[in-house]
């Protein structure tokens, strides 16, 4: 089991997602909102390496923001 404590995994939280023309996009500055597909009470999704693996909700704990995961997504295949 050594062998597993060397491999490194990318996670990305996805809160939401927005479409936009480049040219909005460029013409954001400091301040600047983007509004997401997604409310606050939607999971957010959680990816291992670009794959989709479970769902989860922020928490909040002492200032510290986390993630708990709610759901492991189960794939067929």
């Amino acid at each position: 089991m050594n062998t597993l404590d060397q491999i490194e995994v990318d996670i990305t939280v996805e809160l939401g997602s927005a479409t936009m023309p480049i040219h909005h996009l460029l013409r954001m500055g400091r301040g600047a909102v983007i509004e997401l597909d997604s409310s606050e009470k939607d999971p957010l999704k959680i990816y291992a390496n670009n794959t989709l693996i479970a769902n989860g909700e922020v928490k909040v704990e002492d200032g510290h923001l986390s993630v708990e995961i709610t759901e492991k997504v189960m794939r067929i295949g």
